[in-house]
């Protein structure tokens, strides 16, 4: 089935391409869980995304996700403070429902996109970049998802978060280049999950110096557009790096991944 718009004699436009039509409309007026419902119509076709289709994925789920993940940050750290200063119970116990309903709203929106990716994604990817674009993004919910949970839940969130980016890194690693920015990405988001789902600080930092130093001996062969994406990438490497490597971190600082732009 071709991802192309045919249209009809009367200029309607095919299901495929009103969606995609909506979701950069629902992009536009910022209203990013109109464009995820869109853009899941399209995925739920079976067939593999255009680069631009993809993107309008990622981008709708990277939005509806990423202030809900900015609010836990917020709340926690007040809830942390109420308790610090032992306040009343009753505004502890009000927190703490905040925070829950936060976390439900992010667990919803996690086991979605996962939904979304191994139900449809995944299975229909037939090239490199495609496939390492999904496992990255399973991944980085994944760890979305273990940033707020406890337990055996977090674990087993991070077990899977860690199985998805490994797999992603070993395809990137035989079919792409040092230099290329998808791949860049995957070692910013995998090594953020080093850093703060695993505690794993030695293997963070090798992660991301080998990716920086392979992806600097190969930036004289990249073309303008190229150049540009990859060292916004990597500059977002070196930051991560000089914190982890740094003993004057703020413990208030949070790694930069591609989804804190």
């Amino acid at each position: 089935v071709s991802t192309q718009s045919t249209g009809t004699k009367n200029n309607e436009m095919d299901p495929r391409e009103e969606n995609v039509y909506t979701a950069k409309l629902a992009e536009q007026a910022e209203r990013y869980q109109e464009m995820v419902e869109a853009m899941k119509k399209v995925a739920q076709l079976g067939t593999e995304l255009t680069v631009d289709e993809r993107n309008l994925l990622s981008v709708a789920y990277k939005n509806v996700i990423g202030s809900r993940r900015a609010a836990w940050r917020i709340i926690s750290s007040i809830e942390a403070k109420e308790v610090e200063r032992n306040e009343n119970e009753s505004k502890i116990t009000k927190v703490k429902q905040y925070r829950e309903k936060i976390e439900s709203e992010l667990t919803n929106i996690c086991n979605d996109v996962l939904a979304v990716l191994d139900s449809h994604l995944v299975p229909a990817a037939t090239t490199s970049e495609s496939k390492v674009f999904y496992l990255k993004m399973k991944g980085d919910y994944l760890r979305y998802m273990a940033e707020f949970s406890t337990g055996d839940v977090r674990k087993e969130a991070g077990n899977k978060a860690l199985s998805a980016y490994k797999a992603a890194i070993e395809a990137a690693s035989n079919d792409m280049l040092p230099t290329n920015p998808i791949r860049l990405g995957l070692v910013l988001n995998f090594s953020v999950f080093y850093y703060e789902i695993l505690n794993s600080q030695d293997e963070a930092c090798t992660l991301a110096k080998q990716a920086f130093d392979d992806a600097i001996s190969g930036l004289d062969k990249l073309t303008d557009d190229s150049y540009k994406e990859t060292t916004l990438i990597l500059q977002l490497i070196r930051e991560n790096l000089s914190l982890w490597t740094s003993n004057k971190g703020d413990e208030d600082d949070v790694d930069k991944d591609d989804g804190d732009d």
